[in-house]
């Protein structure tokens, strides 16, 4: 049978070593922490004092202890404000690697003694072949990020074995893989991985936090996407992933957890800290410890300005790169962890420490740049190596194409990397995420389908989701079979996609977009874990046709400077490097526009020509029209020796450019609704007779 030794480890969570385990918690305020070892049927086997204690931190050795073990806490110590010592409650370690199932809310389960609910933390071996595959590590101006759910990508695809669909493996199955490299993907970010619960108010409707936005271990990854080892799964999709190329990035919440507010149950870290891990709102004497500051909507709000919980999610980053080798992070509601007092600190201690690890600072670290507490809109104010989130970006290009007035000046800027909010010199050209569609919102066939949202089935009379989509019918609500809507449609999807993949900054494709994928108005599908989520891989015509494009697309991408990697005079981020790039912007009358054009309420349609004028190198003409009319553009006259060629056409159905014949004479029409790209090729001269 186990027995307890004081042992000299001095590490927090479950350590191996040839002999047994050490294990070390932080529980502040507690006057005993016990351990309880439990067997594979979860049936306890043994309680365990941990007998060192140095400071607020507890520790222990149990020889014999294996990987595989099942365990948990009990804390015990005297009512104090702000603390939760409950030995009733079986605690997860907030350092567990690995959980033996999933966490489901019952209320009958948490009434009393809690440890029929509790999944039991499980001690886990760092081996594992990763078989010599080491990260991708691409340039960021190659960066094409591709946001998917490890569950809603695999269920429905046709060449996963359906054992493993909806798991990490299905994740990085071969058929998976081909999609993304076919496509031109070098980046897949991944909805949250960690373990996590859906809320109780969720269970009792029937539905689940499917995107997993909820978390309750840091470190562990969800057992619900294992087949069997989520640990060796994990780190096998994340392997194969790397053997093909691409990156994987994580989406993290470390803004709150699914112990919610002052009704919200003691599942870990309630129950060691409660006053050290989650930030209180302010009362005459103090924290009051009956409101949870709550700027994350979700309860409570993690608070990283404690020197413990700040430590704990820089050991959880830190984890997740070197021993599970993922390659960056999407920070969820990241304001929220560069609070300090409640105010938003752009060189606040979240932001020194990553900065200054070097395992952390050549991560790829991503910040959804606000929060829903006070003055919680952050874009463009985080450190220079972080790239944020541009939802300028997204609004902007979604009303120039549906039409909306007085847009030109602001789409031209974002085309160029929204300069404006990440400024030259001091901000990367690749700070900006550039996004059409994200996972909480409409996908880009709704964008096109729907001007409402229509969430009846998430449980919430279709109150929940944005309001304001930026969306269009363009005259039917929903699926039609008028010839003439369903080709716009489809017109503005390739414009929408074509635009993505010409701006400077890193694309953010949702996935299933490529493809037609619908949930059928739902912008907010957060509890969706059915067909409304999951990627739809039966084709129609037109659905093929746009993957064709934009498989197209990414390769034009892929293979030009000019919209990958953009070097202006003045913006040294790649150094002095010739030769340098010009942008001009014609009126569609053949003139470079004036302030008054830029003003004029009613512009719809200019030409953008990207590249170099002389000598060797790349030279593009874009002419965007948003209006409902066919406009001619007269075209800038194109490099010596050459002759602009149309390459894309997004009124065409393949999106493939015609070739009229007028473009010859420096004339080319501009459809309604379309974007056309022209290259400045060198001139094709006839063989000799």
């Amino acid at each position: 049978m186990f027995k307890m030794e004081c042992g000299t480890g001095s590490w927090l969570g479950a350590r191996l070593d040839a002999q047994g385990c050490h294990f070390g918690v932080w529980a502040s305020g507690a006057s005993r922490v016990e351990l309880c070892l439990f067997d594979k049927q979860e049936q306890e086997l043994i309680r365990l004092v941990l007998p060192r204690t140095v400071g607020q931190q507890h520790y222990g050795y149990v020889p014999g202890v294996k990987a595989g073990q099942y365990y948990g806490y009990r804390v015990h110590g005297k009512a104090q404000p702000g603390l939760l010592l409950d030995p009733d409650k079986l605690l997860i370690d907030p350092y567990a690697r690995a959980l033996s199932r999933p966490l489901i809310w019952h209320d009958e389960l948490y009434a009393g003694d809690s440890a029929a609910l509790i999944p039991k933390s499980v001690v886990v071996s760092d081996a594992f072949d990763w078989e010599g595959v080491s990260k991708p590590d691409h340039d960021v101006s190659q960066l094409v990020i591709y946001e998917t759910h490890v569950k809603g990508m695999t269920m429905l695809h046709p060449e996963v074995p359906q054992a493993l669909r909806g798991t990490y493996l299905g994740m990085c199955h071969p058929a998976l893989i081909r999609h993304l490299k076919e496509l031109g993907i070098t980046a897949v970010q991944l909805l949250p991985t960690a373990a996590f619960m859906s809320e109780m108010r969720l269970e009792k409707l029937g539905l689940t936090n499917y995107w997993g936005y909820n978390p309750i271990a840091f470190f562990a990854p969800e057992p619900r996407y294992a087949w069997r080892d989520a640990v060796t799964e994990f780190k096998t999709m994340v392997r194969e992933l790397h053997r093909a190329g691409l990156e994987v990035i994580l989406d993290v919440v470390y803004n709150h957890t699914a112990e919610s507010g002052s009704d919200g149950p003691t599942l870990s870290f309630k129950g060691f800290d409660n006053a050290g891990y989650y930030d209180f709102e302010q009362g005459a004497q103090g924290p009051d410890y009956q409101r949870y500051l709550n700027v994350t909507g979700c309860g409570n709000s993690f608070n990283l300005d404690h020197p413990n919980a700040l430590r704990l999610v820089l050991d959880a980053l830190r984890y997740w790169v070197s021993e599970m080798q993922i390659d960056g992070f999407r920070f969820d509601l990241a304001v929220t962890l560069a609070r300090e007092a409640n105010e938003f600190e752009p060189m606040g201690a979240f932001f020194k420490a990553i900065m200054a690890d070097p395992v952390l600072a050549g991560a790829r670290l991503i910040a959804e740049p606000w929060d829903v507490g006070p003055f919680g809109y952050r874009l463009g104010q985080f450190p220079s190596q972080w790239s944020e989130i541009n939802d300028r970006y997204r609004d902007t290009v979604r009303a120039f194409w549906r039409g909306d007035s007085g847009r030109m000046g602001d789409f031209a800027t974002r085309l160029l990397g929204s300069r404006d909010i990440f400024p030259k010199g001091w901000r990367s050209p690749h700070t900006s995420v550039n996004y059409l569609c994200y996972h909480d919102g409409f996908t880009l066939d709704d964008l096109v389908s729907y001007n409402q949202r229509q969430n009846q089935v998430n449980g919430e009379e279709n109150r929940d989701g944005s309001s304001n989509n930026l969306s269009c019918n363009y005259g039917v609500e929903g699926p039609t079979l008028d010839p003439r809507i369903s080709n716009l449609r489809q017109q503005q999807k390739r414009n929408l996609i074509a635009t993505l993949l010409l701006s400077q900054g890193i694309p953010h494709f949702l996935g299933g977009d490529e493809m037609g994928r619908s949930q059928l108005g739902n912008n907010n599908a957060y509890c969706q874990d059915n067909r409304i989520s999951w990627v739809n891989w039966q084709h129609s015509p037109d659905d093929e046709r746009l993957l064709q494009f934009t498989r197209q697309m990414m390769q034009l991408r892929a293979e030009s400077r000019v919209f990958s990697s953009l070097q202006l005079e003045g913006d040294t981020w790649y150094g002095e490097c010739e030769p340098l790039h010009q942008v001009t912007w014609y009126h569609p009358d053949g003139h470079i526009l004036s302030d008054q054009d830029w003003s004029s309420p009613m512009a719809q349609a200019f030409a953008l020509d990207i590249g170099v004028t002389e000598g060797v190198g790349e030279r593009w003409l874009v002419l965007f029209n948003a209006s409902d009319y066919d406009i001619q553009f007269r075209l800038p006259l194109p490099c010596e020796g050459r002759e602009w060629l149309q390459v894309i056409d997004t009124a065409t159905s393949d999106g493939l450019a015609f070739l009229p014949d007028d473009i010859k004479r420096q004339v080319a029409v501009g459809r309604a609704h379309a974007l056309k790209l022209l290259a400045c090729k060198v001139i094709q001269l006839p063989l000799s007779p």
